[in-house]
């Protein structure tokens, strides 16, 4: 049975596949900048304009600053394990894909299971936020006030009362966010991919107007102390503050590897991805440290735990950036439809890629006749984020989808090193530097994040992995067509 839960896909096999293609397959349709604007539409969304706030209010303080560093510093480690791998195996299927050829397919079943985690649920906690804004423009600039019934979730979760009903029915902007994009996706990956340009330089427009008007705003006191002291709990200010704050913006980051998802369509994936990975995670940190800088120098984070933190920052500058308001909250709309957008678009591949392994039904691996797109898992995964999107709240969701994530981001990180040894003289177009330290603090970095993460997430993770391995083991264990073909070869 041990030796059945380490077979390992050919990694000779599988770039053999890409050398020869396959017919049928998607179409190859991006360049460098297109992955790009993909990577930084993905990262720069409901982190930036939303959980900024609820981390320093709640964790960090103004040293939110130290966080994003410490986050950014992980995501470097890892992106650059993630480069190496997608330019010498650019598959669909990110993660997912390298685990099944380093680690076995056990492993690289949990990664995928975990995947679902970062891109699904992460899809549906954005569209909840997109929500949020959307509500607060249509009230406070256009005076249409929409029933709180029908714009927010049914269901929340507290630590002292546990899972209650709101009297809400359904979060409805939630789930159209979600169908919409949904529909894009379906009509095809360049036109999703143009759409999500314009609204990619939208949005760090809008960012850029905050942090250079803002910057005269900034009041110095603010900032002091800049590390809190601990409050006598663990995870609140101080240092470990300083870290739990890392686990939970760790959410912020969360989308650059979705680059990696859209390898079978990138032209020349072998350079381009490591481009598009690498180029948009260094500009969305910068871009991070200078907004969080400005945002606990305008406004004392006391007053951040908010569900719109920037909008109050502007508020409190009275007339001097009172214009800006109506922008910002345009930015962020459209900046968290474009983040809906990528990690809808990321899923379907990984269902792609396991579908093809036959670790899960082949109609998730069907592409559209006309589109040449993966409709159906397309379809499913936005019917399922629609549902989780109206039904459930942003604080549940957003610290679920941080652990699945920086799992699969070690997992990575520790794959690469295995790799390196295993199959040294494989061609490599872009190697990661500082062997074998990069991959080593990549995956103690994701770990150390995960243990700053609360307790409650954890059991959430144990949950969500005993369903995984119930569905592995009673589908993707009988139909794994490694595992077949290893057996007619034998017999």
């Amino acid at each position: 049975m041990l030796k059945r839960l380490r077979q390992r896909k050919s990694l000779e096999d599988a770039i053999a596949d890409i050398q020869h293609g396959e017919k049928g397959g998607m179409k190859k349709s991006l360049g460098a900048m297109s992955l790009v604007m993909l990577g930084i539409g993905a990262v720069i969304g409901a982190g930036i304009f939303v959980i900024t706030g609820e981390a320093s209010a709640n964790y960090a303080g103004p040293a939110i600053v130290l966080s994003f560093a410490l986050s950014g510093l992980a995501c470097v480690f890892a992106g650059l394990c993630y480069a190496e791998f997608a330019a010498m195996i650019p598959i669909s299927g990110s993660a997912y894909t390298y685990a099944y050829i380093t680690m076995g397919e056990f492993m690289a079943w949990v990664i995928g299971w975990n995947l679902i985690l970062e891109y699904l649920f992460a899809a549906s906690t954005v569209a909840v936020s997109w929500s949020g804004y959307v509500t607060n423009f249509f009230s406070e600039n256009l005076h249409i006030h929409l029933p709180p019934s029908l714009t927010s979730a049914p269901f929340n979760h507290t630590l002292k009362e546990g899972w209650v009903m709101t009297g809400s029915y359904v979060n409805l902007p939630a789930i159209l966010i979600v169908v919409v994009v949904t529909w894009l996706l379906v009509v095809g990956i360049k036109e999703s991919a143009n759409f999500n340009n314009v609204i990619v330089i939208l949005k760090v427009t809008v960012i850029l107007l905050f942090i250079i008007f803002g910057i005269s705003y900034i009041n110095l006191d603010n900032w002091k102390p800049f590390i809190p002291p601990n409050t006598g709990i663990s995870g609140e200010f101080g240092w470990s503050g300083i870290l739990r704050g890392a686990g939970v913006i760790f959410f912020a980051y969360i989308g650059f590897d979705a680059v990696s998802t859209a390898a079978q369509e990138s032209k020349n994936p072998q350079r381009d991805m490591p481009i598009g990975i690498m180029i948009s995670l260094v500009v969305c940190t910068i871009l991070y440290i200078l907004f969080s800088l400005v945002l606990t120098g305008i406004v004392h984070y006391t007053k951040l735990n908010v569900p719109n933190p920037v909008a109050i920052a502007i508020d409190s500058t009275g007339a001097g950036m009172h214009w800006l308001s109506p922008f910002i909250k345009l930015g962020a709309i459209a900046g968290l439809s474009s983040v809906v957008l990528v990690l809808l678009m990321a899923q379907p591949r990984i269902f792609f890629s396991m579908s093809k392994d036959g670790l899960l039904p082949e109609m998730f691996s069907k592409l559209h006749p006309k589109y040449q797109t993966p409709y159906i898992s397309t379809l499913i995964c936005g019917l399922v984020a629609a549902v989780i999107a109206g039904l459930f709240p942003i604080s549940v969701l957003g610290k679920l989808v941080s652990i699945g994530t920086l799992a699969a981001f070690a997992m990575v990180c520790i794959g690469v090193l295995v790799l390196r040894y295993q199959h040294p003289n494989i061609h490599r177009p872009f190697k990661t530097p500082f062997m074998p330290y990069v991959p080593i603090l990549g995956a103690f970095f994701a770990v150390l994040q995960m243990v700053g993460l609360p307790q409650d997430t954890w059991i959430r993770l144990l949950i969500w992995m005993t369903i995984g391995l119930i569905v592995y083991f009673t589908y993707s264990w009988n139909n794994s067509k490694l595992h077949k073909e290893g057996k007619r070869k034998k017999e």
